[in-house]
């Protein structure tokens, strides 16, 4: 049975494994970010112009019809939590 005993050999041997992963690693990720960001890119895309879309089909009026697109609000409207108001004279 071997026992491995920490040297300068099995250092160095570590040391040029951990390069290898990362310079692989980072020549994969340069080989396929494109690829994965356009793919990511066309996806969002897809969704803003099916949501696009879905605003222009419910935006068609017929010619002649009339369209009310939300209630009107009151402009008068009395506002209790204000509180009292109260008229003033300026005084010289």
């Amino acid at each position: 049975m071997e026992i491995h005993q920490a040297g300068p050999l099995n250092f160095l041997k570590t040391i040029l494994i951990i390069l290898f992963i990362y310079y692989a690693f980072k020549f994969l990720v340069r080989l396929f970010a494109p690829y994965l960001m356009k793919k990511m890119v066309n996806k969002m895309q897809q969704k803003a112009e099916e949501q696009f879309g879905n605003q222009q089909k419910e935006n068609q009026v017929n010619v002649g019809e009339t369209v009310i697109d939300k209630k009107p609000t009151k402009a008068n409207k009395s506002n209790d939590s204000v509180g009292e108001y109260v008229d003033f004279e300026e005084i010289d």
